[in-house]
């Protein structure tokens, strides 16, 4: 069976109606969540958005079975040596919950404006590079020299990386648990697969749900004018075209699904998504 993972960005959405969302997508078979990490809201800077690793901890306090993660942090934004202590501290709380997803980031214009870096994207996945070394240095990888923070983890915390291009994809091999390829970028699936060493494989997928008593046409309509830009990572459909959809993709290689809602994830769409959709996916 693959893995099920809201994917539930920050923004707008009061932390009550987050928590709301995380506790409807555990009690509907979802396996995890993922927010995003950014200081604005990409491409609407004017709504209001909640950072990042706060919020993880929030929802993990809130919920029991549901893993924890990111699509995903910002390496700029914290030195590794705080990101591995934090790593360390949520994974113990959330009861070896937590995923650490990472990144070179993504909005240069982000870091530029709130002064955090002007480093141009050679730099910053360098600088990536490096912060994944110390990850495991600091948190006590065999083999390793130098500082070694304590407690240790007690549960090993797998690392999400994203990413096509080939610096990325060398990091995947060298360093990631999970590789997740943006939505936007699914027509690659089947190109990139064989640079991905050992790397488990995760996509993320927009979904514009035709649930019960849901006029299709209006449905797809919506989603397309607000995501249409991301063509194959869109994808439309009732219940059992998305079955069908999926059960294509864990066919190809897919182990774990980022399910990104064109409707924001409303309440009543996780619970029938969980029950038409991950409940009747056929078992491989």
């Amino acid at each position: 069976m693959p893995e099920w993972f809201l994917f539930l960005p920050q923004i707008k959405l009061r932390v009550e109606d987050i928590v709301e969302r995380a506790r409807v997508a555990e009690a509907s078979g979802f396996d995890g969540i993922a927010f995003i990490d950014h200081l604005v809201a990409p491409g609407a800077e004017q709504l209001p958005l909640w950072e990042a690793m706060t919020v993880a901890a929030w929802v993990a306090a809130r919920t029991e079975r549901l893993r924890i993660g990111h699509l995903v942090l910002c390496d700029s934004f914290r030195p590794p040596a705080v990101l591995a202590k934090q790593a360390v501290t949520l994974q113990e709380a959330s009861g070896g919950r937590f995923e650490l997803g990472l990144g070179a980031g993504s909005v240069p214009h982000e870091l530029a404006g709130f002064d955090i870096t002007q480093d141009r994207a050679a730099a910053r996945r360098d600088r990536l590079r490096r912060s994944l070394e110390l990850l495991h240095q600091y948190w006590g990888a065999p083999n390793t020299v130098g500082a070694v923070q304590v407690p240790r983890p007690s549960t090993p915390i797998p690392i999400v990386i994203g990413g096509t291009s080939a610096p990325m994809l060398d990091l995947v091999r060298g360093y990631a648990t999970w590789w997740n390829l943006p939505a936007p970028q699914l027509n690659r699936l089947a190109e990139l697969l064989p640079e991905i060493g050992s790397a488990r494989v995760s996509i993320q997928q927009m979904v514009g749900f035709v649930g019960h008593n849901r006029d299709a046409g209006e449905v797809r309509a919506q989603s397309s004018r607000r995501f249409g830009h991301m063509g194959e990572g869109l994808v439309a459909g009732d219940a059992a075209q998305l079955v069908a959809h999926f059960g294509d993709l864990v066919e190809r290689g897919v182990e774990r699904f980022y399910v990104w809602f064109t409707d924001f994830a409303a309440p009543r769409t996780l619970a029938e998504f969980g029950a038409t959709v991950i409940r009747e996916m056929p078992r491989v």
